[in-house]
């Protein structure tokens, strides 16, 4: 699936997010960002955890489905993060996800989160994904 594609995905099967959430291409690769706003934030002003797992979590499966096509049952069987350094205050927040590996029935992969403009991540996280039988037998390698 291409940039556009993946667009269309979040607006017709995820409606109540798809604002949040812009993919982007940064260097021939996929980048997906939150658009922060006040709904984001905890105590204090800075991006809250959830948000943060959530950014992952959505460009992890949009990564997959770039490679896998758009198969909505795909879902997340594991998923770990660190919480590195605070958000830079006003700034969206950017994820630059990796797939480690893809076969048939699981994807492994991480995403770095990272403050628009700053060098250094913010948070990683690990994710594996179970992806459904393809009944054609196309999905994975």
């Amino acid at each position: 699936m291409d940039l556009e594609a993946l667009r269309n995905f979040l607006r017709s099967r995820f409606p109540q997010v798809a604002g949040d959430y812009l993919p982007e291409e940064h260097e021939g690769r996929l980048v997906l960002r939150l658009r922060v706003g006040a709904h984001h934030l905890r105590p204090g002003g800075t991006v809250s955890g959830p948000a943060l797992f959530g950014l992952a979590d959505v460009a992890f499966y949009l990564a997959l489905l770039a490679r896998i096509g758009p198969q909505a049952l795909a879902v997340t069987t594991s998923g770990q993060i660190d919480f590195m350094r605070k958000p830079g205050p006003g700034r969206d927040v950017l994820a630059r996800p990796e797939i480690l590996k893809l076969g048939r029935r699981l994807a492994v992969g991480e995403v770095r989160l990272y403050s628009e403009g700053l060098p250094d991540p913010v948070a990683r996280a690990a994710l594996t994904y179970a992806i459904p039988p393809d009944p054609g037998g196309k999905a994975g390698a």
